[in-house]
């Protein structure tokens, strides 16, 4: 929303969809993760270290870092 992607309402407009874990979601415990499926991307927050993690990864999913995520906009100037 900060970076003028998503409005105000916090749900982005189609064909996005809201990635949603609890409110305090860090990627500590959360990975997000990503796959190419009919040339788009899907993707997934899931808890590090848990089985389900290990299946996505082991099936060809690959883990995104928050730098590849963040907004261009919200990222510190040099």
């Amino acid at each position: 929303m900060a970076a003028g992607v998503a409005p105000e309402a916090g749900i982005p407009p189609r064909p996005w969809f809201r990635i949603q874990g609890t409110g305090d979601a860090t990627t500590m415990w959360y990975a997000v993760l990503r796959r190419k499926e009919k040339g788009i991307f899907i993707g997934s927050l899931v808890f590090r270290h848990s089985p389900h993690h290990s299946l996505l990864l082991e099936r060809g999913w690959e883990e995104i870092s928050v730098d590849e995520i963040r907004s261009a906009q919200l990222e510190p100037e040099a």
